[in-house]
């Protein structure tokens, strides 16, 4: 099976990989998956996700705190969190600094995710690597950030409107990456976004274990599943899921920094 599909945001290091983890990321090639980029939520996590890309070929990892670990953390601790970031950075297999962002959705002190997602915002622009970004019910302070720091990153399982999007192309140079969502029943929003994105922007995910694409819904998802989201893209835009694919890993390897 030619490999094409290239999965820009998942977590293998999540519990339900336990037990079978390895099965499922050494078959992931033989079904057409040329690369994945698992992301770190804290130190632990990215030092594990690390060891993953360390182990096979065709994972990479990014390292970074997520906004739903920043409860989790000690604050007056940032810049040895940073330190250990920026550290692990220069491991070939750290593609980016992520998964990082604001999360309004649930109940977290919002001046901390600030201050965490500002300090990985600079971190990001210092040393040159791409941000992976999450935006849950946080549009406003998202672009605010944008605005401030220009960055070169993804927005991740975007959940923006296609009116946002104009927005996020004017500050820095921003990527889109679309998954599971897209091929729900009741996808409104998702379906606009899908149709918009510009081609050259697009990246595809899985944000596996999470939100399979139907006919997999509410099962976990792995990288495989990426190609259910290409063939509901390629309807929207008239183009097969097997160019969606292939444009989406050109993009990726291109963002990333894969060859």
């Amino acid at each position: 099976m030619e490999r094409i599909i290239f999965d820009a945001h998942c977590h293998y290091d999540d519990d339900k990989f336990n037990d079978d983890r390895d099965h499922v990321i050494e078959s992931l090639p033989e079904n057409g998956v040329y690369a994945a980029v698992t992301n770190g939520t804290d130190i632990e996590t990215s030092r594990y996700n690390l060891e993953l890309a360390e182990k096979y070929p065709h994972i990479y990892a990014a390292v970074g705190i997520h906004p739903e670990s920043v409860e989790h953390i000690d604050i007056n601790k940032l810049e040895e969190y940073m330190s250990q970031l920026a550290e692990m950075l220069t491991n070939k297999n750290a593609v980016a600094l992520g998964e990082t962002g604001l999360d309004y959705y649930w109940d977290i002190p919002k001046k901390e995710q600030h201050v965490v997602f500002d300090r990985q915002l600079q971190l990001a622009a210092d040393i040159g690597k791409p941000i992976i970004i999450h935006d849950r019910e946080a549009h406003g302070d998202t672009l605010e950030y944008l605005k401030k720091y220009e960055p070169f990153g993804l927005l991740h399982c975007y959940s923006g409107s296609k009116e946002m999007l104009t927005e996020v192309f004017r500050y820095g140079k921003m990527w889109i990456s679309l998954g599971g969502t897209t091929t729900f029943k009741n996808a409104r929003v998702p379906v606009e976004v899908a149709r918009e994105v510009p081609l050259d922007r697009l990246l595809l995910e899985t944000d596996a274990p999470y939100l399979a694409p139907v006919p997999f819904r509410g099962k976990r998802c792995d990288s495989t599943m990426t190609r259910y989201t290409a063939e509901r893209i390629g309807e929207l835009r008239g183009m097969s899921a097997e160019d969606i694919l292939k444009y989406t890993k050109e993009n990726a390897c291109r963002f990333y920094g894969v060859e």
